[in-house]
C-alpha cells in the first residue's frame, strides 16, 4: 500500500537525508529544498533512467544542455513575457498573497502564521503577475541590462533546433531531450516538492512531419505511461486528463496531462504531453509569412534564422510540428517515493497487547465523537480514518501515527494514551520500507561486519564494500553502528535492496567449514537470507539490480 499521508514522506525525507528545507539554518526560504546524500542519489538515478530510456534506448533522439540564461528576445517571441502570468491578490488584513484562481472563498482563510480560519480579510482585485525571475546582466542594473532565469527548458531546445539538425544530419521524425533547472517565481509555493521556485525538468521536443503529429502524440502518451510504470508508478495510479479546448495553453493543439493521486495533496499533474504544432519553431523564425504556418504567432523581426526542415521527398522546406513530453523531476521523485513507501508487520503482536491498542483507539474515537471544539469536517475525517484502522488491525496499526497527525487530533487528550500503547508495538513488530526499484535505489548494497572490533571480519567487510563500489560501480556503504537487526531496519527505510553480512563463517572461524569464503545476503523485499560465495557476489547482485 502506498503512503497514506504526505507527512509520512516529509518526515522520512528529513530524517534519513533525502530532502532538507533550503537555507534552514537561517529560517529557510519558501519554495526551495536541498537534496541530501540519499536524495541526490535517487534524483540522479531517476534522471539517468529517463535519459537511458529516451536517448540511449531509442535511435531517434539527441541530447542537449542549453544555458539557463538566454537572450530576453527568446522569452518575448515564445510568448512568456506576455502570457506567463498568474492572477495575484493580496489580503487587505493580513497582507498575505495568493493566486486568485486557487481561492475557493471570497475572504482570506489564513493568518500570517498560517493558522487556518483566523483572518477573514477581503482581497484586492486580481492583477497579473509574471512568474519569471529577472537577473541583472553586467555591472549596471538598469531596464535594458537584464535577462530571465528560464522558466522552462523547452525554449533552449527550439533555439538550437537548426544547430542540432545541421550537426547531426537527422531526418524527421527525431527528438531532442534535455534535463535541467527551471525557475518560477511562484506566488504561493506549497505541498513540499510539488510547487517550488527552483526545480529540474525532464523534457523532450519531438519534431514530426505535419499530418503525423496526432499519431506521434498517441505514441508518446503510451511511451510515458510505460516509463512511469517501469520506475514504480503503476498505470492504475495515473489518470489521463485530456485537457479541454478552453483550458489549453496558447501553443497547444491538444494536451494530455498525466495525473497522479498524491496522498494528502490529491490528484495533481505529474507530466504533460502536448502537441505544440508549429508554434514554437514558427515563433522563433524569420520570414514567417513565407513558412505557411498553421499556428498564430507574433511577428518576429529579430530572428536571424529560418527554423525549417528540408523535406527531400516533397522538395520543400517546412516547419515541423512538435510533440512535447515534459515532467518535473521533483514531482516524479515524490510519486516514486509515495508508491515505494510501506509500513509492514514483520511478526504479529501478542493478542493482549493488540487488544490494549484497540481499546485505546476506541476510547479515542469516542472522545472525538463528543468533542465540540473541532469542526464537523475534522470530526468526520478523524472518525472515518480511525474506524478504518480499527477494522483492519493489526495490519493498519502504523496508520495510527497518521491519525494522530490529522487536524483536530491534538484536541483529544486520549491521543497520548493511544500513542503510548501503539508506539512500542510499532517499534517491535513493524518496519518502514521503501520498495524502490533496485536500479533507482540510492544505495544498492550495505555491508555489515557481524563483530565491529574483529580485525579480520572488519577488513573483509571493508574490502567487499570497496570492490563493489569502486570496481563494480555499485553505490555501497559500510555500517557497523548497531546490531544487525537495527542495521537492516535502517537500510529498509532508505530502500537499499541488499545487505551483505560478513561473519565468523566467512573468515573460516565458524562451526561450518563449508561456509568459508561466503557471506549472508539479505533481500529487502522478502527479508530472505542466502549464503553466497564472495567470488560470485558481483554477478549475483548485478543480475538482481537490473530491475
Amino acid at each position: 500500500m502506498p503512503a497514506l499521508s504526505m507527512d509520512q514522506i516529509v518526515s522520512l525525507c528529513k530524517r534519513r537525508g533525502f530532502i532538507f528545507p533550503g537555507s534552514e539554518i537561517y529560517g529557510g526560504l519558501q519554495g526551495t529544498y536541498d537534496f541530501g546524500p540519499l536524495g541526490v542519489e535517487l534524483k540522479n538515478n531517476l534522471i539517468a533512467d529517463w535519459w537511458r530510456t529516451n536517448v540511449y534506448a531509442r535511435d531517434d533522439m539527441e541530447g542537449l544542455d542549453a544555458a539557463i540564461l538566454m537572450n530576453r528576445l527568446v522569452w518575448k517571441y515564445s510568448g512568456h513575457e506576455q502570457t506567463f502570468n498568474d492572477p495575484l491578490v493580496d489580503c487587505l488584513v493580513c497582507k498575505g498573497r495568493f493566486r486568485a484562481d486557487k481561492l475557493a472563498d471570497a475572504r482570506c482563510l489564513l493568518h500570517p502564521d498560517q493558522r487556518p480560519g483566523t483572518c477573514e480579510g477581503r482581497f484586492t482585485e486580481p492583477r497579473d503577475f509574471n512568474m519569471m525571475f529577472k537577473t541583472a546582466i553586467g555591472p549596471v542594473a538598469d531596464d535594458e541590462a537584464f535577462a530571465y532565469l528560464r522558466p522552462e527548458t523547452a525554449q533552449g531546445i527550439f533555439a538550437n533546433f537548426a544547430n542540432v539538425l545541421t550537426t547531426t544530419s537527422r531526418k524527421l521524425p527525431f527528438g531532442i531531450a534535455q534535463v535541467g533547472k527551471a525557475f518560477r517565481n511562484e506566488i504561493n509555493p506549497r505541498n513540499f516538492l510539488f510547487r517550488v521556485r527552483e526545480f529540474d525538468q525532464m523534457e523532450i521536443e519531438f519534431f514530426v512531419l505535419p499530418g503525423t503529429d496526432e499519431a506521434w502524440h498517441e505514441h508518446w502518451l503510451q511511451a510515458r505511461l510505460d516509463w512511469w510504470a517501469s520506475v514504480g508508478v503503476p498505470r492504475e495510479r495515473i489518470t489521463i486528463y485530456d485537457v479541454p479546448a478552453d483550458e489549453l495553453a496558447h501553443y497547444s493543439k491538444r494536451t494530455y496531462d498525466l495525473m497522479y493521486d498524491y496522498p494528502s495533496i490529491g490528484v495533481q499533474e505529474i507530466e504533460g504531453i502536448a502537441n505544440r504544432t508549429d508554434y514554437d519553431l514558427g515563433s522563433h523564425s524569420k520570414d514567417q509569412a513565407q513558412l505557411n504556418l498553421t499556428a498564430r504567432v507574433n511577428a518576429n523581426h529579430d530572428s536571424t534564422a529560418r527554423l525549417t526542415y528540408y523535406d527531400a521527398e516533397r522538395k520543400t522546406h517546412l516547419v515541423p510540428y512538435v510533440i512535447e513530453p515534459s515532467a518535473g523531476v521533483g514531482r516524479g521523485l515524490l510519486a516514486v517515493l509515495c508508491e515505494a513507501y510501506a509500513e509492514e508487520m514483520t511478526k504479529p503482536p501478542a493478542p493482549e497487547r493488540l487488544t490494549a491498542v484497540g481499546e485505546a483507539l476506541a476510547a479515542f474515537l469516542k472522545s472525538v465523537g463528543r468533542n465540540e471544539k473541532m469542526s464537523p469536517q475534522q470530526r468526520d475525517e478523524l472518525l472515518e480514518q480511525g474506524q478504518s484502522i480499527a477494522a483492519a488491525l493489526p495490519e493498519r496499526l502504523p496508520a495510527v501515527e497518521t491519525l494522530l497527525a490529522m487536524p483536530g487530533a491534538d484536541l483529544i487528550d486520549l491521543g497520548k494514551k493511544l500513542r503510548g500503547q501503539a508506539q512500542p508495538l510499532l517499534d517491535e513488530h513493524y518496519r518502514t520500507v521503501l520498495h524502490l526499484r533496485p536500479r533507482l535505489a540510492p544505495v544498492k548494497v550495505a555491508v555489515f561486519p557481524l563483530k565491529r572490533n574483529h580485525e579480520k571480519i572488519v577488513a573483509t567487510a571493508r574490502q567487499i564494500r570497496r570492490q563493489l563500489q569502486l570496481e563494480n560501480n555499485m553505490r555501497t556503504v559500510y555500517d557497523d553502528t548497531g546490531a544487525i537487526g537495527k542495521l537492516y531496519r535502517r537500510q529498509d527505510e532508505i530502500g537499499t535492496p541488499f545487505c551483505v553480512t560478513v561473519d565468523f563463517d566467512t573468515i573460516g572461524e565458524g562451526k561450518d567449514g563449508s561456509l568459508t569464503g561466503t557471506v549472508t545476503v539479505r533481500d529487502r523485499d522478502t527479508m530472505a537470507q542466502e549464503r553466497v560465495a564472495i567470488g560470485e557476489l558481483q554477478g549475483y547482485l548485478e543480475a538482481k539490480l537490473r530491475n
